[in-house]
């Protein structure tokens, strides 16, 4: 008499019968973590790079607005404003009938034309320099410009004067090529290589 055959229970199996992972169930799951990964990395160097663009231009307003603010003073201060061409060793105002532009800004505080303020753009060293009477010490207020006319006197509606118009707007125009300390690239290739400032200020008290 036989008896029946019973087959073992999954609880008395060996270890070294039990089933593993195939190929492609591996290929599959490293496949997933790759892409993660990847997914991961691409996100933090997106972010790295949005934070140098932005600390970049967050840099660039600071500086902006401190020159603003500079030139702003001295102008709502000012009594006699005239602007011409110059730099650090005279001023020349613009001719009779010539449209009031060009690379100074002349600011007297009183109507003694001996005491003054002139802010000009140097050509040699592109950069907007600030100098006073009686010290003959510049001031570097922002480097790195392009254009030649930083200053036009405009009247009410935005157009270019051609006389000494008492309530004159004075209108400054500053374009940059490179910040002073970028931490993002700048030039072919990158993000922002210029930079555009324009404003309009006038005196505070019009006779």
């Amino acid at each position: 008499m036989k008896l029946p055959r019973h087959l073992p229970s999954a609880s008395s199996r060996s270890p070294t019968a039990r089933s593993g992972f195939t190929l492609a169930e591996i290929m599959t799951a490293m496949g997933l973590f790759s892409m993660v990964v990847i997914g991961v990395v691409y996100a933090q160097l997106f972010g790295m790079r949005m934070f140098n663009i932005t600390s970049t231009r967050v840099a660039a307003s600071d500086s902006a607005r401190k020159v603003l603010n500079r030139v702003r003073d001295d102008v709502r201060s000012g009594k006699l404003l005239c602007v011409g061409n110059g730099g650090s060793a005279g001023f020349t105002n613009v001719a009779a009938n010539g449209l009031r532009q060009g690379n100074a800004l002349q600011i007297h505080p009183t109507t003694d034309t001996n005491v003054f303020i002139r802010y000009y753009l140097d050509a040699t060293t592109r950069s907007l320099k600030r100098t006073t009477s009686g010290t003959g010490q510049v001031q570097v207020l922002a480097p790195y410009l392009t254009n030649q006319v930083a200053f036009i006197a405009e009247d009410f509606g935005g157009h270019t004067l051609t006389n000494d118009q008492n309530n004159r707007v004075i209108k400054m125009v500053l374009d940059f090529y490179q910040w002073e300390f970028p931490v993002a690239q700048v030039g072919a290739g990158a993000f922002y290589d210029y930079y555009h400032l324009q404003t309009r200020i006038t005196r505070r008290t019009i006779e």
